[in-house]
């Protein structure tokens, strides 16, 4: 019983640091598309944001899962805690870049091209390509780790 009490303390050690890269990845998403991210997608029902957001929100799901798998090791918890943490921020800062690049490199400007949703409410098809991106991205990362 007691192994099961200390399985589910550093699994909730785990989520905490998977949510506290979530929270830098919200962060740098919004910082990289115009208006407020939460604003936009909540507020506005932006398809194309949440579109967006959603994808990201996976991908760093794929990334800290990786890492988490890529952390175990003999040197103990707190090793695993903090290789999982800067993991899933290199992840984090590897998505941000390609999502940078990929603006400069598409015509306008590739966060105000997802945020524009069609006049029937679908996204723009560059929400998905970006979405693509995230996701193609994690698995980069996630294989890097392994």
């Amino acid at each position: 019983m007691t192994e099961i009490f200390e399985s589910t303390g550093q699994a909730l050690l785990y989520g905490v640091v998977g949510l506290a890269v979530m929270a830098v990845g919200f962060i740098a998403l919004d910082l990289v598309t115009p208006g407020k991210l939460y604003h936009v997608v909540w507020t506005d029902r932006n398809r194309g944001a949440a579109v967006l957001l959603g994808s990201q929100s996976v991908a760093v799901g794929l990334v800290i899962m990786e890492a988490i798998r890529a952390s175990e090791s003999e040197q103990g918890l707190g090793y695993g805690l903090v290789s999982t943490l800067l993991y899933g921020l290199a992840g984090v800062l590897v998505m941000t870049v390609v999502g940078v690049v990929i603006g400069v490199l598409t015509p306008g400007q590739m966060g105000a091209q997802v945020l524009q949703d069609a006049e029937d409410g679908r996204p723009h098809p560059a929400a998905w390509v970006q979405a693509g991106m995230y996701l193609g991205t994690a698995f980069m990362v996630g294989a890097a780790l392994s």
